[in-house]
């Protein structure tokens, strides 16, 4: 099965990730992908997505890692809700929690 998902490119200490499409057997440090499909800069807060060959694929069958969900339903490229994409297992504590405890 095709996915769309990032794939962490740069330095140490450096991160930029690049939208790729890849199969999902394949790791996501591989190196080994389809197409490129966007990038992400999160310390410049830069998203670049190329919005209709996301949905070409998409049509094609591809997978959208909710990662890559949530950003194409921010950039209004597909409608519908977030995912929450956090840890199952250990839940985050709330602010007001967290200032209780002190």
């Amino acid at each position: 099965m095709l996915k769309i998902r990032l794939q962490r490119i740069g330095r140490k200490n450096d991160p930029s990730f690049r939208a790729v499409l890849t199969d999902s057997k394949n790791s996501t440090k591989s190196g080994r992908f389809l197409e490129i499909l966007g990038a992400y800069n999160p310390k410049a807060g830069q998203t670049k997505f190329q919005a209709e060959r996301i949905k070409y694929w998409m049509g094609k069958g591809a997978k959208l890692s909710d990662t890559m969900h949530n950003f194409m339903v921010h950039e209004k490229v597909i409608e519908g809700k977030k995912i929450n994409v956090l840890s199952k297992k250990s839940p985050t504590k709330k602010r007001k929690e967290l200032k209780a405890k002190k």
